[in-house]
């Protein structure tokens, strides 16, 4: 039976059913996890929707979700689906003015927090709206009025008979074309969209993954991607508890570290951009280390490096260097993985943005397979995969079973399958634009499918930039190989309608001011704008930017880069939530020095 027949409750009852007492959710409480089984979940589930239902929640409600990632929100979600409303989840770093335009859009009545720091937002926003009903999961600071706690609704739910057999209804009512959630993507380009998933997009998205994600019963994942994000919803969410594997919850990026000591996990999710930060602490590590064992971890990664690339081609690895690869983890890789807290680790899964194609080259040759992956918000997410033991670097894999990818003449991506959206939340004519008549989503993606049936994602459509010569320039791959430098963070390549091709650089201060220490520069450290102006630092960028750009058509060369003394961060609105660049946003903040460049 595919996915297509199947809804959220039903996948989670029968999991529960086959593994009841197998851990099913790790939280962290006062920094000691605890857990608790499938059975005690399915409870807790069954408690907080008949609370729900006692407050008065209708089937087909939205109901908002503003919370870090944490065994109470899987209970919320699950009891949600099961009472037929539909989850409006938000990103919890995001401010309060975004919080109220995504309640107000998409017509939210009730919004369910974490901690005090969403609380706060919550009744700010009420104070504008008193038809908001707030739910908090920790018990809210004296003054708050009117807010019902998480364990409160489950209260209600447990002394309220008369819900049970309307929860029962309602769970048995529930319909694969129901809506189960509405995603709101990222917004690098604009406001951001509803995405409307239904139970069968995303149940059909997990059984196509789980052929390919082999995620066992009782293995732990580690839970960091915020659940409302929609690769987080399915690898961090649905996919586990679809398998009955354990989901552990990560304390915070602060703490990931220690996490990892604690949790030993077996898989994780992560995007691109922290998998190079665990890639430069490693190499930043490995730099303050004794000459001779740089050189004998160089040695190691060289020969890691040469198997990886001789199986990615299938090619046969010749049995000598098959031996240095296993002589080199047995005595450099395998200690560092666990001094890291990664011994059990099968494979990390990667999808949001590109994962550049030396950080992949890295983590295979220290034996960390990194499954990269393509999806977006209004495909469930999941549309391709690469396979753990056929790996393609550069790619984003092979399509996944019942989705079909075919490129259009310009080059664009387009996708059909059941996990395609119903379409965009009181925005038809956006659906019509993004859904052709014949079922494609267009997915605003440039790319292309190789001779093995590999995907390569080139660019996004909006991206390609136009010189006022006609010449086109895909600024995405040279963006990625940019951010290759331990010194340069993010890149933004410059030039539409314009001449020549520029560039914006964002700089990794902890790095530049590792290597001004280390060369005696007379410089200020603590003055990001005397860093990022000094003559030295500029001159370090631009032999950076030629060793990674060697071979660019004349037309594609960077004439001209600024260095900006700002650190990008979601806080002061340079990065999604998902640490990708708001490029509309660093465009109009940067424009005199963009004009500058052009003078």
């Amino acid at each position: 039976m595919s996915g297509k027949g199947k809804t959220l409750p039903e996948m989670f009852h029968r999991t529960v059913e086959k593994f009841p007492e197998v851990p099913a959710l790790v939280g962290s409480v006062q920094g000691r996890y605890h857990s608790i089984t499938y059975r005690h979940m399915a409870e807790k589930v069954r408690s907080f929707g008949r609370g729900l239902l006692a407050i008065g929640v209708r089937s087909k409600d939205h109901v908002a979700l503003l919370s870090e990632n944490r065994p109470e929100w899987a209970i919320a979600d699950m009891a949600f689906a099961h009472i037929g409303a539909v989850n409006v989840a938000l990103f919890p770093n995001i401010p309060t003015g975004q919080v109220e335009y995504i309640i107000s859009d998409a017509g939210a009545k009730i919004i369910v927090v974490s901690n005090r720091a969403q609380l706060k937002k919550a009744l700010e926003i009420r104070n504008r709206n008193k038809h908001l009903r707030i739910i908090s999961m920790e018990t809210p600071p004296d003054g708050a009025t009117d807010i019902v706690t998480y364990d409160g609704v489950i209260g209600l739910g447990e002394s309220s008979p008369e819900t049970d057999t309307e929860f029962e209804k309602r769970t048995h009512n529930t319909r694969p074309d129901d809506w189960a959630s509405i995603i709101y993507t990222s917004g690098t380009t604009g406001d951001p969209k509803g995405v409307i998933l239904s139970h069968s997009n995303f149940v059909s998205n997990v059984e196509a993954a789980r052929e390919v994600l082999h995620f066992q019963p009782g293995e732990v994942l580690l839970s960091f991607v915020p659940l409302n994000h929609v690769m987080g919803r399915l690898v961090d969410h649905y996919l586990p508890l679809s398998t009955g594997s354990t989901i552990a919850y990560a304390e915070s990026l602060l703490r990931l570290r220690q996490n990892l000591h604690e949790l030993r996990p077996h898989y994780m999710l992560l995007v691109p951009r922290v998998l190079e930060m665990f890639h430069e602490g490693i190499l930043a590590t490995i730099a303050k280390a004794s000459p001779m064992a740089q050189r004998i971890f160089n040695q190691a990664l060289s020969a890691g490096t040469r198997c990886c690339r001789l199986m990615e081609h299938k090619q046969t690895v010749p049995f000598y260097l098959t031996f240095l690869w296993r002589l080199a983890d047995f005595l450099v890789f395998r200690k560092i993985r666990t001094s890291l807290g990664l011994e059990r680790l099968k494979f990390f899964f990667s999808g949001g943005a590109s994962l550049p194609l030396a950080v992949a080259e890295f983590y295979c040759a220290f034996n960390i397979r990194v499954m990269e992956g393509y999806g977006l918000s209004e495909t469930s997410p999941l549309v391709a995969v690469n396979p753990v033991n056929l790996l393609k670097f550069g790619t984003v894999g092979l399509p996944i079973k019942g989705v079909e990818i075919k490129i259009a003449d310009d080059g664009e991506i387009l996708v059909k399958g059941p996990n395609v959206m119903e379409g965009y939340y009181n925005k038809p004519v956006d659906t019509a634009e993004a859904i052709d008549k014949n079922g494609w989503f267009h997915t605003g993606d440039i790319g292309q499918l190789d001779e093995d049936g590999y995907l390569e994602i080139t660019d996004r459509k909006k991206n390609l930039i136009v010189l006022s010569n006609g010449k086109k320039v895909a600024p995405q791959p040279m963006e990625n190989k940019l951010s290759e430098s331990p010194f340069i963070s993010y890149a933004i390549i410059i030039g539409d309608k314009r001449n020549t091709i520029t560039a914006m650089l964002a700089p990794n201060f902890k790095n530049i001011r590792d290597w001004a220490e280390n060369n005696k520069l007379d410089l200020d450290l603590h003055d990001n704008m005397a860093i990022a102006s000094h003559q030295e630092v500029v001159r370090l960028i631009k032999s950076e930017i030629e060793r990674l750009l060697p071979d660019l058509a004349d037309y594609e060369k960077i004439r001209k880069f600024s260095i900006i003394s700002e650190e990008l961060n979601v806080e002061n609105g340079a990065l999604t939530p998902t640490l990708k660049v708001k490029k509309r946003i660093l465009l109009e903040r940067y424009k005199d020095v963009i004009e500058a460049m052009y003078r």
